[in-house]
């Protein structure tokens, strides 16, 4: 198996910070733009696509500020790998945006990138910005 690289993504998005987080925090939220259903029992993710689905772990979440998953199957497979779903915003124009860490294969890398950008676009749709 190769090993996965990190990466990082920004994307500006025209919300409030409280309104983002319950959409990145939330089993609720979450359906609506990251996945199709989402289950949670304890700290563990059940994440529904098409008739698949997966579980991750909720590592961190930091009220108003960010939360990070890692996959059950990376768990299992003593990876030291995570997604993160950040929020930020400038200090001086209130700007918000989404920051992204993820890892991929490297040849997965693209596919990957544009996942995460097909899925911000969803997030974006959902809460009008």
């Amino acid at each position: 198996m190769s090993e996965k690289v990190k990466y990082e993504l920004e994307f500006e998005v025209k919300s409030s910070t409280s309104v983002l987080f319950n959409m990145i925090s939330t089993p609720s939220g979450l359906s609506e733009w990251f996945a199709d259903d989402v289950n949670i029992k304890d700290d563990m993710f059940s994440f529904f696509w098409d008739g698949a689905s997966e579980s991750a772990k909720m590592l961190t979440k930091k009220k108003g500020e960010s939360v990070k998953f890692q996959w059950e199957e990376h768990i299992e497979e003593g990876l030291k790998t995570y997604f993160e779903i950040a929020i930020k915003v400038d200090d001086l124009t209130n700007d918000v945006a989404l920051m992204i860490t993820d890892f991929a294969d490297e040849d997965e890398m693209d596919e990957s990138q544009r996942l995460w950008e097909n899925q911000i676009n969803d997030l974006k749709m959902v809460i009008g910005s």
